[in-house]
């Protein structure tokens, strides 16, 4: 599975799953249908499915024309989100499968963001490849999704199950904002000298206009202050010494940032 990574709006990724070797595709969270549909054109590769992770408009607004070009095509989403992502078809729980070319891809409820996002695992196929987790508005390279529809005990909780997959597997979320998040994480976790090369690395990249995702997850694990509300550090940032409200406060701290 080759996972091509489009550019969108302002800051939007969307990502065009291919199988060669079948010569099919698969989107996730199509903002909108044009760049899509002109790299299938490229591929010559017909659209089987689209995974939504959730139901905003720059992550669904592209489904419609999709559909209509393909006629075909499969639509995720959230089983909670029946109603809200145009053309769905399938509604995805917790442990559900999907299927694309040689690959399975878990279904994990990562509610928080909204109370029905969804993010979509692919386990590598062999020890020395990386997964591929597409995780939607869930998690950022250096950050987190802002909590519309959910509290901290679930966006917590949501974190816990991603922080849990290997740390080699590559993050997939659908925005650049990485260096914002990242001079963010430093007024709250100063002292960490990971996130001090990364954010050097990262600046290093935007100035060549060269994208940040995907990261790893092993390094989310390590400089991304929405995986570490348990360091004594960020709880000293966050005057508390519980988890939930560590992260409650850094991300009240980040909204106004």
């Amino acid at each position: 599975m080759q996972v091509i990574r489009l550019a969108v709006l302002s800051d939007n990724y969307i990502f065009l799953l291919h199988d060669p070797q079948q010569n099919i595709a698969a989107v996730v969270d199509p903002a909108e249908a044009e760049p899509v549909l002109k790299q299938l054109t490229h591929l010559q590769a017909e659209l089987v499915a689209i995974f939504n992770t959730h139901h905003h408009s720059d992550h669904v607004g592209g489904n419609r024309q999709l559909i209509e070009q393909f006629p075909q095509v499969v639509v995720y989403g959230g089983a909670e989100d029946k109603g809200r992502i145009p053309g769905q078809q399938v509604f995805l729980q917790q442990g559900d499968r999907v299927h694309f070319g040689d690959r399975i891809g878990e279904i994990i409820f990562v509610p928080g963001h909204t109370r029905a996002h969804i993010a979509y695992y692919f386990p590598p196929n062999t020890s020395s490849e990386p997964g591929d987790l597409f995780c939607g508005d869930t998690l950022f390279a250096g950050g987190c999704g802002r909590l519309f529809e959910g509290t901290p005990t679930q966006m917590v909780e949501s974190l816990s199950k991603l922080r849990a997959l290997p740390d080699n597997t590559r993050v997939w979320c659908a925005h650049e904002y990485t260096l914002k998040n990242l001079q963010f994480a430093l007024t709250v976790d100063s002292q960490n000298t990971g996130l001090q090369r990364r954010f050097d690395e990262v600046k290093t990249y935007r100035s060549r206009g060269e994208a940040t995702v995907p990261s790893l997850l092993g390094v989310e694990k390590d400089t991304n202050p929405f995986l570490r509300w348990e360091q004594p550090s960020l709880q000293s940032a966050a005057k508390s010494s519980d988890p939930v409200q560590t992260f409650a406060r850094i991300r009240g701290m980040k909204d106004k940032f």
